[in-house]
């Protein structure tokens, strides 16, 4: 079938979620910050991902953004780092991340091609906008859907099901891409065509899905969605 719509995660996929600590280790007063900050980065990220998972096993749920703020204070803790100022400021540069530079131009490339573009993330909606702003690639989207419309966060199906009641259309029709390996292994599963944003190098998750496809970064996403 066709691809009539290229959906996209947002953190991580398209936008660099190691961009808030990179940043805030380069600013003059960055202290102990300039020497930790890629484990602070990848601690804050990892416990990002694994309170969402608990809270939809349990059925729990918060918003992204105290998910956000309490995986920072884990992953802080963790690197010896006790400072209100520097909490802060990493809190603030998160709501202006900075996407890869491949996307205003894959974005442009989807939408020449006339297919409908949107990012499915597990983010709030301010969040997500603020994102978006400071990208400047809203006018390159057709909608940003947020797990808050649904209140359980991804990898749970009913995430999946806002894409089809946005588009209209079958979970064949849709490219699901993600730089989360468990998220394009799950999408499959749904039944999307998937592609995985593989950056890091990271073997395959020990799945019962796994994505169709895996890539180093953005670029040829045009190209395939044009091919399926």
């Amino acid at each position: 079938m066709t691809i009539t719509a290229c959906v996209f995660d947002a953190y991580g996929t398209l936008f660099d979620v190691a961009a808030a600590a990179r940043e805030a280790a380069a600013e003059p007063d960055a202290g102990v910050l300039a020497e930790v900050w890629p484990k602070l980065a990848e601690d804050w990220r990892r416990k990002q991902l694994e309170y969402s998972w608990l809270l939809a096993v349990t059925g729990d749920h918060m918003d992204f953004w105290q998910v956000t703020q309490r995986g920072l204070e884990w992953a802080m803790e963790a690197s010896g780092i006790s400072d209100p100022a520097l909490h802060e400021r990493l809190l603030a540069l998160y709501w202006q991340l900075s996407a890869y530079p491949e996307v205003p131009s894959m974005l442009q490339a989807l939408r020449e091609a006339g297919m409908q573009t949107a990012i499915l993330s597990n983010g709030s909606p301010e969040m997500l906008a603020g994102a978006v702003q400071s990208a400047g690639i809203g006018g390159l989207l057709d909608d940003v859907l947020s797990v808050e419309s649904v209140g359980v966060f991804k990898p749970h199906r009913s995430v999946y099901d806002l894409v089809g009641q946005r588009f209209g259309c079958a979970p064949e029709a849709v490219l699901f891409v993600s730089s989360n390996g468990w998220d394009a292994g799950a999408a499959a599963g749904y039944g999307f065509q998937t592609a995985w944003v593989n950056r890091a190098g990271q073997p395959m998750d020990r799945l019962p899905w796994q994505p169709a496809h895996v890539l180093n970064d953005l670029t040829r996403i045009p190209e395939l969605a044009r091919s399926l």
